[in-house]
C-alpha cells in the first residue's frame, strides 16, 4: 500500500466518523506513485477547484463531503475536524504481502516514524493518530506499542488493503462521538 493509498483510506474513515471536510497533504513522490485524482473520481468525488502547479492538488466534492489535496509539508498527512476536535494523522505506507526482511523492517520503521512525528507536535487539543498498513508485523508491533502511545495521546490505526481501519489500543473516536 502506498502512503497516498493509506492517506486516502484514512480520509474516508474520517468521513465515516463524522468529518465533513478532510485535507490530505501528500508530497510530490506520493502523487507520482499513486493516481490520487483518479482514485478520488472513481470513489465518487468530482474535481471542483485546483491550485498550484500539481495536477491533483485541489478541492474535490462528493455530496456534502469536501476533500482537499494540498502539497504542503508539516501540516500532518491527514487533517480534519470532528466536532470541536482537530484530528491529525501521520501515515506511512509499505509492501503488505512480503516476508522480505528489508520490507518488513520498513513497515516497522514506518510505525516508529509516524508515532515519532506525532510526539514532536504540541498535541494540545488534537487527536493524534499514527496510521500504517495492516500486516502481521505492524499488528504485533502496534499491540506492543499501544499502551505507551495511548498514554502519550497517540492512537495507532491499521489500514487493510480493502481500506477498513482498526485501532490497536483505544479507539480515539469513542470519547469524541459518545454523548
Amino acid at each position: 500500500m502506498s502512503e497516498a493509498a493509506v492517506m486516502l483510506a484514512f480520509a474516508m474513515h474520517l468521513f465515516a466518523q463524522g468529518a465533513r471536510k478532510v485535507s490530505i497533504h501528500p508530497d510530490g513522490e506520493h502523487g507520482k506513485r499513486f493516481e490520487i485524482q483518479a482514485w478520488l473520481i472513481t470513489h465518487g468525488f468530482s474535481w471542483h477547484e485546483g491550485w498550484g502547479t500539481t495536477s491533483y492538488a485541489g478541492r474535490y466534492l462528493n455530496g456534502d463531503r469536501v476533500l482537499e489535496v494540498h502539497v504542503k509539508p508539516g501540516q500532518g498527512d491527514v487533517v480534519a475536524m470532528i466536532g470541536d476536535r482537530a484530528i491529525i494523522a501521520e501515515c506511512k505506507g509499505g509492501i503488505v504481502n512480503t516476508r522480505h526482511a528489508g520490507q518488513v523492517s520498513r513497515l516497522r520503521k514506518g510505525l516508529h516514524e509516524a508515532t515519532g512525528q506525532l510526539l514532536a507536535r504540541s498535541g494540545q487539543g488534537e487527536v493524534n493518530i499514527a496510521v500504517v498498513p495492516s500486516t502481521a508485523t505492524t499488528r504485533d508491533l502496534a499491540t506492543r506499542m499501544a499502551p505507551r502511545t495511548n498514554g502519550a495521546g497517540i492512537a495507532i490505526a491499521l489500514v487493510s488493503a480493502t481500506g477498513s481501519v482498526e485501532y490497536c489500543g483505544s479507539d480515539p473516536f469513542s470519547a469524541i462521538l459518545s454523548p
